[in-house]
């Protein structure tokens, strides 16, 4: 159970990174960001890692493979490349600019999305009964935290936001989003 308190205080160090956007903070982004991850990874290594196993057909962990390779560089894509980089985890304040194509067509927050297909995948691979019990957690708390943006953070960093909130939905993909998301694909 303490790894689940772990990745929890992890995620709650990931939450203070958009207070130091806004405050435009210097150098701290970054170190946020890092510190918050580390914890979140460390975290579901040592989940997956436990001996509490869980009575799952074997031919899962292949299926928890192929999904944790898909879902995973879509997250990796999601966050670190369909965003700029820089902009968004190392300099100082906000990103310039609202990144409204490709992943981010489909929902406001695709990393949610795919991180919890990580976190399913994971389970299958591991059959790792403690990281079954926090990803429930580690689920919520990641919607808290899309919440608290989204409400908060997000509308303060982005002058369309709201605009951007009309038109795209913001966790569960709809018929409008896919389509958009498909175009935005063409486009690009």
């Amino acid at each position: 159970m303490i790894y689940i308190a772990v990745g929890s205080l992890g995620f709650l160090i990931i939450h203070l990174f958009d207070i130091v956007a806004i405050k435009k903070i210097p150098r701290a982004k970054p170190i946020i960001w890092s510190a918050g991850s580390i914890l979140l990874v460390y975290a579901l290594v040592m989940l997956s890692l436990q001996s509490n196993t869980l009575p799952l057909p074997l031919w899962s962990v292949g299926v928890g493979w192929i999904l944790f390779g898909t879902a995973f560089v879509i997250f990796i894509y999601a966050l670190f490349i369909n965003l700029p980089f820089r902009k968004t985890y190392i300099a100082s304040g906000a990103g310039d600019k609202l990144v409204r194509n490709r992943l981010y067509t489909l929902v406001r927050h695709p990393g949610v999305l795919f991180f919890t297909l990580v976190l399913l995948s994971l389970i299958l691979i591991s059959h790792s009964y403690l990281l079954l019990i926090a990803t429930p957690v580690f689920i919520l708390l990641d919607i808290v935290l899309v919440v608290i943006q989204d409400k908060f953070f997000f509308v303060r960093m982005f002058d369309d936001y709201n605009s951007y909130k009309k038109i795209t939905p913001m966790l569960l993909p709809n018929r409008q989003s896919i389509t958009a998301f498909i175009n935005s694909i063409k486009q690009a």
